[in-house]
């Protein structure tokens, strides 16, 4: 009740006011008629002030809320900023055509802020209603009108009858009418108010004091504030009910009739009753003051919401329950249900709800005396008691996004958040998100409560922090200051909330080399294994994790990347060395930032010139990162016919001799010089300078030979002891090449088992036995090994396993001997070889990972009592110079055996 005309009904002008304006306004309206009744919907105002007028000849009066209980007016504005005014057709300033049709002209005005210009908008808007009953009666927010009707007996409109026991009622509704209407020619002179003492007065003076009677045509309309001193109480079935009595004379020169009227109207106390749940609302079936003679008989019975009617289905949807008994109608709507809204309120500072809603029960009945029907329409504003609703704070922080997420709810729509007190200051809204305090406002899908929600950082100077073993406590005291927006009532709400976050350690690299592999450490910290690691530009998928030796214990993880990798970048050429890098990167999984950046760099010794004494020169050139555009495949040497032998993405090969390829010699002291260089071509030199801020790629490839060097040989002879001898035999010498399954050498593939499959990381145990002859003065020896891709010894690409007696020493993964000692398989140890091969030595070139393998070696049968030298030694053929060797040994085919096994595919 206490929004009625609150908003809407200013100063009273006595006089009538020129219309000023004719324009839609911004805010839309709508119009519904509603039986004897007119609603004009309008809104949502979003703010703005409505001052409702009338216009009658072009002029506008304002209504007032005297003007509009006594003209049949009210208005009423909901949560959302919607306003509804409730019109009687037969208001005072109403065109009425014969009693059937209606116009009632508005004025409507919008006040916004000062310094904009109010909005004027003019509506007319007429309804139809010509179902009038004998008597109609309305119970409006504010005033009881009551319609009495003088018509003939065909003039009657009946309604259809939902109730079995007033069917009978119907066939004699048309004689219920005998009086006729009251002739022009009358005039209204005295009205009498039984209050429940008989009080005459003059139409005039009654009409000053407030009340509102007119005669149309057919009909005396009579209208009462319910606030008017001419209103009683009278209990009607336990129900207290206002109540309003008349008698009006009419005179016409020695003529005189009178016409009664009577409105009786339920208030809420004692008609109204709450649970924690529900609204019950009491009616009287039978409203005693309203019958004159007999049992009245109950022939219709709606229900409705805001004027408007609900047929049984929207009823039960809404969980309203209506129940006629034989003493009351009664109407059960459940607390928070459609069709009402909450309101906020402040109570001794704390918050409270109240609910609304706006209930109508229409009734229709007839006396057995008078067979005259009834038109009974009550609105009925319902607010229940103050509920307290204190506010909640919901904590939904996670303390690893160290940020502390607080939610503050449920209230209704109309309270705002004003500031926020923490222990140094106070801080507006605005000046929260101006510093990084993020505070948004939240309403429900069907905007019936809102929510509020708090983001602060627990970094924020607001956050105060303590320290724990192990762990850190972030703790936030706040008071949420609020206000109700309709009256502006403030109020608050304190909060506290706390997270410990365990101190975080983050992931760590660390790592180093030797002088074929980068060796690298990584520490989880607190957080564990929940980052993604890059080695290179490649993430460490689980097959690369095995291909590099992953070791893993709960608290860190290992790896070997190999020099030659691809994951390796090569910084620079030096003389005897390559420098080179290897990045390591950590990433957070869910954001893909960065958590560590690790890089080792090392100098790998690696000699990329090799000269053989046959003037044959080998060069490697490697692709820098100083030169990521660089294409190796393209590289020649100072002849630019003379390209690579083998290349690849990141290596260049080149086999040349000293006197081809544009080869010079250059003569020094004691010394003679080979030199040829590596470059692109001078077109695709010309066209990358052009393109490309890359430098020039150029390598010089240098080999020296001594010319005047003397050997002193010293010898001492003796005599011979013995004469030589030759003892005649035949046979045949037999060698057999295995792959035992590890370093044990006790178990082998057998032949059937070709062609096996061995991933990369696996090494690969090679044994190479003397089968025949079986004398302890006989050794094998491995002069070279290989591997080919084809069965054929002779195919290229080859990778070189041992070169003249010794493992490849250019090869980063070299050939490790194993020693062979006696037992219950072995008897002659001097029969056997045994080597091992990583299988990453044969990982330089990616597409032929995936084909299979064959492994060959020449070996040389050596006479114990005299090696001869050489292999035959057990020593390396070049021990001075190791490291060139990176060919095959010529030597008379007839000294050799050659074993081949395979085919050994790769993983």
């Amino acid at each position: 009740m206490g929004h009625l005309f609150a908003l809407g009904w200013l100063i009273l002008l006595i006089a009538a006011i020129n219309i000023e304006a004719k324009k839609k306004p911004s805010i839309n309206t709508s119009t519904k008629c509603l039986g004897n009744v007119m609603r004009v919907d309008v809104g949502p105002l979003g703010g703005k002030l409505l001052e409702v007028g009338v216009v009658i000849n072009n002029s506008a009066i304002l209504l007032t809320p005297s003007l509009a209980s006594q003209c049949g007016f009210s208005m009423k504005i909901d949560h959302l900023g919607n306003a509804m005014i409730y019109t009687s057709l037969q208001n005072c300033f109403a065109q009425n055509v014969k009693d059937e049709a209606f116009t009632t002209a508005f004025q409507l005005r919008f006040h916004g802020s000062q310094l904009a210009e109010d909005e004027i908008y003019q509506m007319a808007e007429t309804c139809h209603y010509t179902a009038w009953a004998c008597r109609e009666i309305i119970c409006d927010h504010n005033y009881m009108e009551v319609s009495v009707k003088r018509a003939a007996p065909d003039n009657y409109v009946l309604p259809k009858n939902p109730i079995p026991e007033a069917r009978a009622m119907l066939g004699h509704l048309q004689r219920s009418a005998e009086k006729r209407p009251i002739d022009a020619g009358f005039r209204m002179t005295t009205i009498t108010f039984f209050t429940p003492a008989e009080k005459v007065m003059k139409v005039i003076d009654a009409q000053r004091s407030g009340h509102g009677i007119a005669n149309t045509p057919k009909r005396l309309v009579l209208r009462s504030p319910k606030t008017s001193p001419e209103t009683y109480t009278q209990n009607v079935a336990g129900v207290p009910m206002l109540v309003v009595k008349t008698s009006t004379v009419f005179e016409k020169k020695w003529l005189v009739t009178r016409i009664d009227a009577a409105a009786a109207c339920p208030i809420q106390e004692g008609s109204v009753f709450f649970t924690a749940d529900t609204i019950t609302w009491y009616l009287p079936r039978r409203i005693d003051p309203l019958i004159s003679f007999g049992q009245p008989k109950l022939l219709e019975v709606y229900m409705g919401i805001d004027g408007q009617r609900l047929d049984a289905a929207e009823i039960e949807a809404r969980r309203y329950s209506l129940t006629v008994t034989d003493t009351y109608i009664i109407s059960v709507i459940p607390i928070g249900a459609v069709g009402g809204y909450y309101k906020s309120h402040v109570q001794d500072g704390q918050y409270h709800i109240s609910y609304t809603v706006e209930p109508m029960i229409e009734m229709f009945w007839t006396e057995d005396a008078t067979h005259e029907g009834t038109r009974y329409k009550v609105f009925f504003p319902i607010t229940t008691p103050l509920l307290p609703r204190p506010p909640q704070v919901t904590d939904r922080t996670i303390a690893a996004e160290r940020v502390f997420k607080l939610e503050l709810g449920y209230f209704c729509p109309d309270v705002a958040l004003v500031n926020i007190t923490f222990p140094s200051e106070v801080l507006s809204v605005t000046e929260c998100r101006a510093r990084g305090i993020n505070v948004l406002e939240h309403m429900s899908p069907n905007s019936s409560y809102k929510v509020f929600t708090l983001e602060v950082p627990f970094t924020d100077p607001v956050v105060q922090q303590t320290s724990q073993e192990g762990a850190t406590v972030y703790s936030l005291h706040l008071v949420f200051g609020l206000v109700v927006l309709d009256d502006f009532a403030p109020f608050s709400h304190a909060a506290y909330v706390q997270a410990t976050l365990e101190n975080i350690v983050p992931p760590s690299v660390s790592g180093g080399c030797d002088y074929q592999n980068f060796y690298v450490l990584v520490k989880y910290g607190t957080q564990g294994l929940n980052f993604q690691t890059a080695v290179g530009k490649q993430i460490l998928t689980q097959s690369l994790a095995q291909q590099y030796g992953f070791a893993e214990n709960g608290t860190h993880f290992s790896f070997v990347v190999p020099f030659f990798d691809p994951a390796v970048v090569f910084e620079a050429v030096e003389l005897s060395s390559i420098k080179s890098r290897l990045d390591v990167t950590l990433r957070n999984l869910e954001t893909n930032t960065i958590i560590k950046e690790f890089s080792v760099a090392c100098n790998f010794i690696s000699s990329l010139t090799e000269c053989f004494p046959n003037g044959t020169m080998t060069a490697l050139a490697v692709k820098l990162e100083s030169v990521p555009g660089l294409n190796p495949s393209q590289l020649t040497l100072r002849d630019p016919t003379c390209g690579p032998t083998y290349s690849d993405e990141r290596y260049a090969y080149f086999v040349f001799t000293g006197n081809s390829c544009g080869t010079t010699r250059k003569f020094l002291p004691n010394m003679m010089m080979y030199e040829n260089e590596i470059s692109l071509p001078d077109e695709l030199g010309a066209k990358r300078a052009s393109n490309s801020e890359e430098p020039e790629y150029e390598l010089k490839v240098s080999c020296y030979y001594d010319i005047n060097t003397t050997y002193a040989v010293a010898f001492q002879p003796r005599q011979r002891r013995n004469e030589p001898y030759a003892e005649n035999a035949k046979g045949q010498l037999q060698v057999a090449m295995r792959l035992a399954l590890d370093d044990s050498y006790s178990v082998f593939h057998r032949v059937e088992d070709y062609p096996i499959t061995k991933y990369l990381q696996q090494p690969l145990y090679f044994e190479v036995e003397l089968l025949t002859p079986a004398s302890p003065e006989v050794s094998v020896e491995l002069e070279n090994c290989w591997a080919t891709l084809d069965q054929d010894r002779t195919s290229r690409p080859r990778w070189n396993l041992i070169i003249n007696g010794c493992a490849n020493p250019v090869d980063q993964y070299q050939v490790i001997f194993h020693p062979v000692w006696t037992d219950a398989r072995v008897q002659y140890p001097s029969h056997f070889k045994r080597f091992e091969v990583k299988m990453f030595a044969f990982a330089q070139d990616q597409e032929d990972l995936s084909r299979q393998l064959f492994v060959h070696c020449d070996v040389m049968i050596c006479d114990a009592r005299n090696p001869l030298g050489g292999v035959c030694n057990g020593q390396c053929m070049n021990p001075d110079n190791g490291n060139k060797g990176q060919r095959r040994a010529v030597s008379d085919e007839d000294k050799f055996n050659h074993v081949s096994l395979g085919p050994i595919r790769i993983s």
